[in-house]
């Protein structure tokens, strides 16, 4: 008798973890080539800037009740509207000090994506599916809206190297310890 609990306790679980299932690209690291754009006129001496775009959709299917959402959560790097001001690069180790801090606002928006894929997988829709959905983004969004200011002005645009140094072991410790990748929790 335990067993046939087990097992239907066992087909239950899988039932609720396949009742939304993800689409994501892995994380990656920027490079000079991410950046086409020429500089904005009237940067107020900003010397680089990413624009990055997280964009998701999903399709539902509903079954017995249960409202089942495919996601598809895209992390975009825009490259037509990220740029670096080459003029003022003076060295090398100035460029990779540009990369690391441009490079620290697609962390935020990977850890945004990832945040959304977590969020949606634990959630249990109902019949009020797109405003669950939207609640959930927007929630999100504007969580990882406000790091992104607080990145840059703590960081001073990178020029407090050791507020630049604070949010570089941040990143990494939340990158190192975040879940696998497209994880369906």
């Amino acid at each position: 008798m335990m067993l046939k609990f087990l097992r239907a306790a066992c087909a239950c679980t899988l039932l609720l973890i396949a009742a939304c299932t993800v689409s994501a690209q892995p994380f990656r690291r920027l490079t000079v080539d991410d950046f086409r754009s020429a500089p904005l006129a009237n940067s107020r001496g900003v010397v680089a800037y990413t624009n990055c775009s997280i964009n998701f959709s999903y399709q539902v299917s509903v079954s017995n009740n249960v409202y089942r959402l495919n996601f598809n959560v895209n992390l975009t790097i825009n490259h037509d509207r990220s740029w670096i001001d080459r003029s003022r690069i003076t060295s090398r180790e100035l460029l990779a000090e540009i990369l690391k801090h441009e490079q620290g606002h697609y962390n935020i928006a990977y850890l945004e994506q990832q945040e959304v894929i977590r969020t949606a997988t634990r959630t249990r829709f109902t019949s009020n599916y797109r405003q669950e959905a939207m609640n959930i983004f927007n929630r999100i969004d504007a969580k990882y809206k406000q790091l992104n200011i607080d990145y840059d002005e703590d960081t001073q645009h990178m020029q407090n190297r050791q507020q630049q140094h604070s949010w570089d072991v941040y990143f990494n410790k939340r990158l190192e310890f975040m879940p696998p990748e497209n994880a369906n929790l």
